[in-house]
C-alpha cells in the first residue's frame, strides 16, 4: 500500500506532446512538464525526475500511452491467432457494423492478425463446456514448429466456449510453451472469460498485439528507475503493480485519460461545498486528442469500449476520444475544405511555433496568432520551449491564402473546426445518452482544455465551468488519487429466477472471482480489499445487457434488488421497462479496491474581491471575431480565494492558459479553483 506520510509520491502522465509530473510531499504539491520522447517514453520520465531533483526515495504512479499508440499507429507486435477450426476469419467478419450508415464505399481497417497467421486446430466444446471433440495435440505441436521458424512475436489462443471450460486453451498453451518458451501467449480464458466470440477474440488479440511492447517498456522503465517503486494506471481508473500491468497489458489502453477523470471528479467533489457540482463533464484536451466523460454524480464505467475501430471488452472508465488537440494539424483538403486533425504534430516536431521543424499549422499556432497564448508566459516563461510567433503567423498566412483569408481569419477557422469536433464529442456523451448538458458543470483540463472551455460550454448551454488549480497536469494528479483496483468477471448465462432458487452456481462463480481478485491485490499489499459486485442483466431474448450493482451478501433478496435496479436503468436508457418479463443473468463482475492517496488540498479563507495584485496588464486578443479586444491578463499564482473579475480576460500559468471570453465572470473559490459562470446566469443567481 502507498503510505503518503512515509514517502514522496510522484504522478507521471505521458502525453502526446508533454510528459506531466505532480509531486506530492505531505500536503505540498509541485508540478512540472517536459517534452515527451516518443521513441522511448522512459527517457522523458528520467529527464523530468532529474530536473525535479528527485532521488530514489519516491513512489511513482504512471500513466502511459504505449499500448494506445501501438493500436492507433498499428505498430504492435507481430501477432498470430490460434483458434477453433472454422473460426479463423472471425476477426475479419466481425459484427458487420457500418460505421457510416449512408456511405456506399467503406474501408474496413485490416485485422491485427493477417490471414497467413490466423491458424486453426481441431477441437470443440459445447455451450456448457463439455468436450465434444478432443484437442488435436499433434496439430498444435506442428503449428508451434511453424511459429518457431517465423518472426511472430506473440500468440493469441481463442477457442470456442473456452469461457465455460479453459481446458483446451490451457493444454495448447502448455504444448506451445514447452516448445517456444520465449513466445508470449495470451489465452482468452484468462483475458476475457465472457461470451460473445468476436469481442472475446478481438480483445485477446489486442492484448497479444500490445503485450510485448508494454512488457519491454515496463522492463526498461524498471531498470531505469532502479529501486523506485512504480505502479501503473489502468483504463478502469485504478492503479496496479508493474508485473500485473505487464501481464494484463490490454488494461492499460486508456491509462492516461482515466487518470484525468479520477482527478477531475475528486476536485469537483471537494469543491461542491463552494459552488462546485458532483455532476460534471470532463474535457481533457492534450496535444494529440481530446477525451470527454460525463459523470452523473459518479465516475462512469463500461466494459464495452472501442479503440482504433476494434472492440475492447475490458473494464474502463467510459471515455470518448476524438482527434482534436493542441498539436492537431490544419490543412485544406482536395475539395477546398478546412480540416483539423486527427493527424497531430506530436512532440516531434510539434507545432510550428516550437521551432523544431514543424511546417503545418496546428491548433496551438492558431491560439498563438489570435493572442490567446502569450509567448513570454508559455510554460511560465521558464520551459525549454521558446515560442516563435512569426513562424506561426507565416504558417497560418500560408493556410489562409489557400482559403482566401487573412492569417487571423484562418486561425479563427482552425479554432472553430477544432471546437466543432470537440462539441460533437460532448454531445455524444450527454445529449445522445439522454442527459441535458445544461445540468452539468464543465471541468476542462490538459494543456489546451482551458483555452477552449468557455466557447464549448456556450455552444452547449453549459453555464458553469470549473478550472482546477493545475489543469495542465490534472491527469498526473489523478494518478496519485487513484485507488488500487483489480476487476474480474465471468459469464453466467442463467435465468434470474432459477438462480434465485439455487444460488450455488452463482456463489461458486463469486468465490472463484473473489479469490482471483484478492490474490492480485495481496501482491500489492492490500490484505482486506473492499469488494464491489455487479451483474450484467437483460430481458430474456435481448442481445445486449445493462450492468447494475449487486448487494452483498449474496442472497435471493440481493438478486431481487438487482432486478428492480435493472428495470429502472432500462427505463432511463431506453425509455421503457418490462417489469413482468423474465430476466437473464449474463455476467457476474467483481471489483476489489484498496484505498489510494486522498491528498487534502488546502482550503483558503476568502479575501478581497479585487484581483489588481495579479494583473499583468492588457493585450489584444481575438475571440469570435478577427477584430481584437483589449483583454486583461492575470497571473494565476497571484490570484487568491475570493477574488472576482469578468471577461474578456486571460489567466496565465505554468501549465496552461485560461481564456475567459466576454460575457463570462470568474470567481476564485476557497480551493483556488476558477469558477467561471455565464454572466446572465450569474446575475440571476
Amino acid at each position: 500500500m502507498i503510505n503518503p506520510a512515509a514517502s514522496t509520491l510522484v504522478g507521471i502522465d505521458v502525453g502526446g506532446t508533454f510528459t506531466d509530473f505532480v509531486v506530492l510531499s505531505g500536503d505540498q504539491l509541485r508540478v512540472h512538464k517536459c517534452t515527451t520522447t516518443p521513441a522511448d517514453q522512459s527517457q522523458a520520465i528520467l529527464a523530468g525526475l532529474a530536473e525535479l531533483g528527485l532521488g530514489t526515495g519516491i513512489e511513482i504512479v504512471h500513466g502511459c500511452t504505449v499500448a494506445t499508440n501501438a493500436l492507433l499507429e498499428r505498430r504492435g507486435a507481430r501477432t498470430a491467432l490460434l483458434t477453433t477450426a472454422g473460426f479463423a476469419d472471425l476477426l475479419v467478419i466481425g459484427r458487420q457494423n457500418r460505421p457510416w450508415l449512408y456511405r456506399l464505399s467503406q474501408q474496413i481497417p485490416p485485422a491485427l492478425v493477417p490471414a497467413a497467421w490466423r491458424m486453426e486446430v481441431t477441437e470443440r466444446l459445447d455451450a456448457d463446456g463439455k468436450v465434444l471433440c478432443p484437442l488435436d495435440e499433434a496439430a498444435v505441436a506442428a503449428l508451434a514448429g511453424r511459429l518457431g521458424e517465423s518472426d511472430i512475436e506473440s500468440l493469441a489462443i481463442v477457442f470456442l466456449f473456452s469461457f465455460r471450460n479453459p481446458v483446451h486453451e490451457e493444454r495448447a498453451a502448455e504444448i506451445i510453451g514447452a516448445l517456444l518458451p520465449d513466445l508470449p501467449l495470451s489465452l482468452s480464458s484468462a483475458i476475457l472469460p465472457e461470451y460473445r466470440e468476436y469481442e472475446r477474440t478481438a480483445t485477446t488479440v489486442i492484448h497479444a498485439y500490445v503485450q510485448p511492447l508494454v512488457a519491454r517498456y515496463l522492463d526498461r522503465l524498471a531498470v531505469a528507475l532502479g529501486r523506485r517503486r512504480v505502479r501503473m494506471m489502468q483504463s478502469n481508473g485504478g492503479a496496479i503493480g508493474l508485473s500485473q500491468a505487464a501481464a494484463q497489458a490490454g488494461r492499460l489502453v486508456l491509462s492516461g485519460p482515466a487518470g484525468g477523470v479520477v482527478g477531475a471528479f475528486h476536485l469537483a467533489q471537494q469543491a461542491q461545498g463552494a459552488g462546485g457540482a458532483a455532476s460534471l463533464i470532463t474535457l481533457d484536451m492534450g496535444g494529440t486528442s481530446t477525451d470527454v466523460a460525463l459523470c452523473p454524480g459518479q465516475i462512469p464505467y463500461t466494459s464495452e469500449s472501442e479503440i482504433a475501430g476494434l472492440p475492447l471488452r475490458l473494464p474502463s472508465i467510459d471515455i470518448h476520444t476524438v482527434g482534436a488537440g493542441g498539436g492537431s494539424l490544419a490543412r485544406v483538403d482536395a475539395a477546398g475544405v478546412l480540416r483539423v486533425g486527427p493527424q497531430s504534430a506530436g512532440a516531434d516536431p510539434g507545432p510550428v511555433c516550437y521551432g523544431r521543424g514543424g511546417s503545418e499549422p496546428t491548433v496551438t499556432d492558431a491560439n498563438l496568432v489570435l493572442g490567446r497564448l502569450d509567448p513570454a508566459h508559455f510554460l511560465g516563461g521558464r520551459g525549454n520551449v521558446r515560442i516563435d510567433l512569426a513562424a506561426a503567423r507565416a504558417a497560418l498566412a500560408h493556410l489562409g491564402r489557400q482559403l482566401g483569408l487573412s492569417a487571423e481569419a484562418a486561425a479563427l477557422g482552425v479554432i472553430r473546426v477544432a471546437n466543432a469536433t470537440m462539441e460533437r464529442a460532448l454531445r455524444r456523451v450527454s445529449i445522445e445518452r439522454g442527459f441535458d448538458p445544461r445540468e452539468f458543470s464543465l471541468v476542462p483540463f490538459g494543456g489546451a482544455g482551458p483555452l477552449h472551455a468557455c466557447e464549448l460550454a456556450g455552444a452547449l448551454g453549459i453555464r458553469r465551468v470549473l478550472i482546477p488549480p493545475h489543469p495542465g497536469v490534472l491527469s498526473a494528479l489523478g494518478l496519485l488519487i487513484a485507488d488500487l483496483i483489480y476487476d474480474a468477471a465471468c459469464s453466467v448465462l442463467g435465468r434470474l429466477e432459477a438462480l434465485q432458487e439455487d444460488l450455488a452456481p452463482l456463489r461458486d462463480t463469486w468465490e472463484a472471482l473473489q479469490e482471483q481478485v484478492s490474490a492480485v491485490l495481496r501482491r500489492e499489499g492490500v490484505t482486506r480489499p473492499r469488494l464491489e459486485a455487479a451483474l450484467d442483466l437483460r430481458y430474456c431474448g435481448q442481445s445486449y445487457e445493462l450492468t447494475v450493482p449487486l448487494r452483498q451478501p449474496l442472497l435471493p433478496d440481493s438478486l431481487e434488488q438487482a432486478a428492480a435496479d435493472f428495470h429502472v436503468a432500462h427505463a432511463r436508457r431506453y425509455g421503457y421497462a418490462m417489469a413482468q418479463e423474465p430476466l437473464e443473468v449474463v455476467t457476474l463482475r467483481l471489483r476489489g479496491i484498496g484505498p489510494g492517496t486522498r491528498p487534502a488540498l488546502p482550503r483558503y479563507p476568502l479575501g478581497p474581491e479585487d484581483p489588481a495584485a495579479a494583473s499583468l496588464g492588457h493585450r489584444p486578443v481575438c475571440f469570435l471575431e478577427t477584430a481584437p479586444l483589449n483583454t486583461a491578463c492575470y497571473e494565476r499564482s497571484a490570484l487568491s480565494a475570493g477574488q472576482r473579475f469578468a471577461g474578456p480576460a486571460l489567466v496565465l500559468q505554468y501549465d496552461t492558459t485560461t481564456v475567459v471570453p466576454p460575457g463570462w465572470q470568474v470567481r476564485v473559490d476557497a480551493w483556488e479553483n476558477l469558477c467561471l459562470q455565464w454572466r446572465a446566469s450569474a446575475e440571476s443567481s
